[in-house]
């Protein structure tokens, strides 16, 4: 009977087994699968590595007008930072500029030349830079001038005055003009040292602007890291010209003057029935031309006596 049973569980087992080997799928050999390394067509590429920046350092700069003073300079300042090798042509590339009082450049490692300028006055000084942050105070040795007019005890408005500022030499004192044109109560910046200043009043009307005779000289010494200052005082007045039938009477017109000083120098020839002329403190001529006929007059300013000058037509 057990015999029978075992049989019969073969004949179940074998037709399973057939089945299953009929249903497994064919597999087909895999693809090759590429490996690291060379190919075909020889080694890949490296891709190329960025560029290495130079070293930089950080240079912070300031000034000062004199060696000890405590605080740096807080405006009108120029900087200008060039490379230390000489061009073929003898200057310097221009590396970085600023107008900041207390500038900071990034400045590769090599040698410079760092020049600050106020006004006139300057100073170059060279630097090296080594990766490492960089602090320099430049020493201008410099001070302020200042140069105001007043006429009487009223300030003189600086459209009013023309002011040149000299280097004096040994035996001239305009030995040489560095300032045409300073404008009266602003502070300049100039080295320390001697200065000549020559302020002429102006005579401003209408359309028109005149230099007077008025002039005044005067020499000051600035000193490094202090403010000079200048006061002029002016002696002159404004005089108004007529040509008159009487003392008192009406302005002839059409009539052309020239004013003149006592030797003869003519100072201003104006056309005009009452013209008008700034003039320094002096006596003067005036001389009267109208219908072919001449006619004089001699007249004294006084200083900030403003007033009308009558000439007789007689």
């Amino acid at each position: 009977m057990r015999k029978s049973i075992f049989i019969l569980g073969l004949l179940m087992l074998a037709p399973f087994g057939a089945a299953a080997q009929n249903a497994m799928p064919e597999v087909s050999p895999p693809d090759s699968v590429p490996q690291n390394g060379p190919t075909q067509n020889g080694p890949t590429p490296l891709a190329p590595l960025p560029p290495v920046a130079p070293p930089h350092a950080l240079v912070a700069l300031s000034a000062v007008f004199a060696p000890n003073d405590p605080q740096p300079i807080r405006s009108s300042l120029d900087w200008r930072v060039f490379s230390a090798r000489t061009e073929s042509d003898g200057s310097h590339a221009l590396v970085a500029e600023s107008k900041q009082a207390e500038p900071a450049f990034s400045l590769e490692d090599g040698d410079y030349l760092v020049h600050v300028g106020c006004g006139l006055a300057g100073v170059t000084k060279p630097i090296s830079v080594n990766g490492a942050p960089l602090r320099e105070r430049m020493v201008l040795n410099a001070g302020g001038l200042k140069i105001s007019g007043v006429m009487g005890e009223a300030p003189i408005p600086p459209a009013r005055l023309a002011i040149q500022v000299y280097l004096p030499d040994h035996n001239d004192p305009e030995a040489k003009l560095i300032m045409p044109s300073l404008r009266a109560n602003e502070i300049e910046c100039v080295p320390e040292g001697a200065y000549h200043i020559v302020s002429k009043l102006m005579d401003v009307t209408p359309g028109a602007i005149n230099a007077t005779n008025s002039v005044i000289y005067a020499d000051l010494r600035v000193q490094a890291g202090k403010l000079t200052s200048g006061v002029l005082r002016h002696r002159a007045a404004t005089m108004t010209l007529k040509l008159v039938n009487a003392p008192g009477g009406e302005a002839l017109a059409n009539t052309s003057f020239s004013i003149l000083t006592p030797g003869g120098d003519v100072i201003r020839e104006l056309i005009g029935a009452f013209p008008s002329l700034v003039l320094a403190e002096g006596e003067y001529v005036a001389i009267a031309r109208h219908d072919s006929k001449t006619y004089q007059a001699t007249f004294k300013v006084q200083s900030n006596q403003d007033r009308d000058v009558e000439v007789l037509a007689q």
